[in-house]
């Protein structure tokens, strides 16, 4: 580990954000040159690689952008931003851990997580509603009870009180935060919707229909000590206002001002829903609401707020299942101490962009720099490629419509074969293993496979066998599901209705329930899979869960396959389904293919796992029976790397004194230490050398159970030595 100090830095191949910089911009013109200069790889790791979930949202800020289009009275999104229209009517929608599709997204992952159930258990129901307006205002009021209370505190001080200056920015932050939405129409909606529901219905409708309007009362005992309540009078309505004591109206106050000059085209409808929002007031109760106008306002805002969460849904969620994707990497290193933390590098550059000619000979002059040299900090082991393309040929075209079916929308962004094909013949040289997942879909979930088996995807396979870079290719199955298609409807609201008598009450009509569909969320298993070899890889997080592991190597050597290895290094995701039959595990088992993913019931020392583990860790180079596990080539690449270091670039003096019986070269040190989970040579291994001098080169065989792999390098000779 003194050389070689990490072998888990991952690339990761797929735009996040095309307003930020990109891995081609900032490694520029590369024209005369063989390698970057230090700087340049220091700006790109400042700019570019992250080191956890919460760096990421920092450094990309994801954003969907939106604008209103007044010819269809409709909202648009894209998350690209438009070039024809003015930027102050575009407003930016950040995709982080304050927006409420991605927030409850997270919370639903980590209820699931909790509960450990699978997915035909699991309530979905009662986290999706996080983004219905009730559940929104609820967020509101918690902010709002924390805005009312620091600027109460705030008030009572003098000026100048160093405590006082404090909480001045702690205020500062919360009206940041409830400011975001000021201009943002769609965002303040169901604070409207949500408004009005409080004005006609005290909250949810507790006036029934034929109810009697709400008058304020006051609870008193008469002189006989009889209850009574009495309808309290407007004068006493407005003495009720002192007990503010000015400081919500001030408050209040403060909410205007703050709206109105954060906005140029400014509302007074918003203004006042801003103030009644954070500040309600008994005292600022209107005496009069028109209802009818007020019905419908409420019944448009829900229709206008339904159909553009719609549409806000279906432009986000490819981009929405690639931030949870880079999560999903993030959280399968879980230790208590750090040491070998995995690192992602966001290339933020479509594929089919970066394998273009004019564009390759960036990333291989980055690449010559980072996997090149005998500095292994940047160098890259890993890479991930999600939404790959999975074309299926569908039944015959119906002459007729005759039910509402599925309609057949090509998913945008996914990658074509032939870009990952290009993408691996690139990368072959510099010996990166890439993970790779199929779009997401019900097709590619456990389910699926389940019922219908592997067959398709090693189909869909076969034009990357029997390749040179075969070895470094590593399907993953199968997709993550996050919320099952039909397990993703949430009721928004119900319809608002006024009767004869101009009683307003929320309709029980089930064509008046305002309900959306998110049409499942899932995430590319090549996150989770990149994401738990990257983490087996520190000698910490094996430590944690092995007790014969060494600190002084990393996992390169760690086979997930072995005894019940997959049950102590399980995934931080929860279970989906009951397990695979037998049928298909056999299926799997008979060329052991791709990297797969297991949801079967297990028990280790009597303890339940209720996680999903590595059933197969293969690539998709093959002997002809069987496909190659990747921990393979992980030994031969760190075997090739070390014998680079020690032999400065592979002299023959060197590689003899590295493979020498002599106790203290590195093969004798390897060999003598085989007890550890991740010794580089274990039980059965053997690595040996031999010289070709007419042509010079070294060939190293390393052998695992009576399987050899070999590995060629070409010798560096001193002058005036034999060629």
């Amino acid at each position: 580990m003194e050389i070689i100090t990490q072998t888990n830095r991952t690339i990761l191949f797929a735009e996040i954000n095309p307003e930020r910089l990109n891995i081609l911009t900032l490694i520029g013109d590369v024209r005369g040159k063989s390698s970057l200069d230090d700087d340049k790889i220091k700006e790109i790791n400042e700019q570019l690689v992250v080191s956890s979930f919460e760096e990421f949202l920092e450094k990309f800020s994801p954003v969907v952008y939106s604008w209103c289009d007044a010819s269809s009275s409709s909202i648009q999104y894209s998350l690209v931003k438009p070039e024809k229209i003015p930027d102050n009517c575009i407003t930016e929608i950040p995709l982080n851990e304050l927006n409420d599709l991605l927030n409850m997204l997270i919370t639903l992952l980590d209820a699931k997580s909790a509960q450990g159930v699978a997915n035909v258990d699991f309530t979905f129901s009662n986290v999706l509603n996080m983004i219905s307006p009730q559940k929104i205002m609820d967020d509101i009021r918690q902010v709002r009870r924390e805005i009312q209370y620091t600027y109460g505190k705030y008030m009572e001080l003098d000026e100048g009180d160093p405590k006082r200056l404090d909480l001045g920015d702690k205020l500062n932050y919360q009206f940041d935060q409830a400011s975001h939405n000021y201009n943002n129409v769609l965002a303040m909606l169901p604070l409207a919707i949500e408004d009005i529901k409080t004005r006609l219905l005290l909250g949810d409708g507790e006036t029934s229909r034929g109810g009697q309007d709400f008058k304020a009362g006051l609870l008193s005992m008469g002189d006989d000590g009889e209850l009574k309540i009495l309808e309290m009078k407007q004068e006493e309505s407005t003495q009720l206002a002192v007990v503010d004591d000015g400081i919500n109206t001030s408050l209040m106050e403060t909410f205007r001002e703050d709206y109105d000059a954060l906005n140029e085209e400014k509302s007074d409808y918003v203004r006042e829903l801003v103030a009644r929002t954070f500040c309600p007031l008994s005292s600022t109760m209107e005496s009069f609401v028109d209802r009818e106008v007020e019905v419908n306002h409420y019944n448009h805002y829900l229709e206008f707020y339904k159909k553009s969460k719609d549409d806000f849904v279906k432009a986000v969620k490819p981009l929405i299942e690639k931030i949870l994707g880079v999560k999903t990497f993030f959280d399968q290193y879980q230790v208590k101490e750090k040491a070998m933390q995995p690192k992602l590098l966001i290339a933020n550059v479509p594929l089919d962009m970066l394998v273009k000619s004019a564009n390759l000979p960036r990333i291989l002059t980055y690449l010559n720099t980072t996997n090149d040299k005998n500095e292994f900090e940047n160098t890259i082991w890993f890479g991930i490629v999600p939404d790959v393309e999975l074309n299926q040929t569908g039944g015959g075209k119906l002459q007729r419509l005759r039910f509402a079916g599925n309609q057949k929308v090509e998913k945008q962004g996914t990658n074509s074969m032939e870009s990952l094909a290009a993408l691996m013949n690139a990368l072959l040289p510099y010996r990166i293993t890439t993970f790779f997942s199929f779009r997401s879909g019900e097709e590619t979930t456990f389910s699926y496979i389940a019922t219908e088996g592997i067959d398709l995807f090693k189909d869909k396979c076969m034009p990357l066998m029997k390749r040179d870079y075969s070895e470094f290719v590593v399907p993953c199955i199968p997709n993550v599901t996050i919320i099952p298609k039909d397990k993703s409807g949430l009721i928004l609201d119900k319809r608002m209705v006024m009767d004869e008598d101009g009683h307003v009450f929320l309709s029980d009509e089930k064509e008046d329930t305002m309900k959306m569909w998110l049409e499942g969320i899932y995430v590319g298993a090549a996150y989770e899979a990149a994401g738990i070899v990257a983490a087996w890889q520190c000698p910490e997080y094996l430590k944690q869960r092995f007790n014969n592991t060494s600190m002084e190597y990393p996992g390169v050597r760690f086979d997930v396959e072995a005894d019940d290895n997959a049950l102590l290094a399980a995934t931080s995701m929860t279970k989906e389904i009951s397990g695979f039959t037998n049928a298909i595990k056999n299926s799997i088992n008979h060329t052991g293919f791709g990297f797969v993913f297991s949801s079967d019931n297990a028990q280790y020392k009597g303890r339940n796992i209720k996680n999903i583990t590595v059933y197969k860790a293969r690539n998709l180079l093959s002997s002809g029976t069987q496909f190659e596990p990747i921990y393979k080539t992980l030994v031969v690449t760190y075997i090739e790397r070390m014998l680079r270091f020690y032999s400065g670039d592979f002299k023959q003096d060197k590689i003899l004194k590295f493979f020498s019986s002599n106790p203290s070269s590195q093969k004798s040190r390897w060999d003598t230490d085989r007890q550890h989970v991740n010794s580089i040579l274990q039980d059965g291994d053997e690595l040996d050398f031999s010289i070709d001098d007419k042509n010079g080169i070294c060939n190293v065989q390393v052998t695992f159970a009576n399987v050899t792999k070999n590995l060629k390098v070409q010798l560096t000779r001193k002058a005036g030595e034999s060629k």
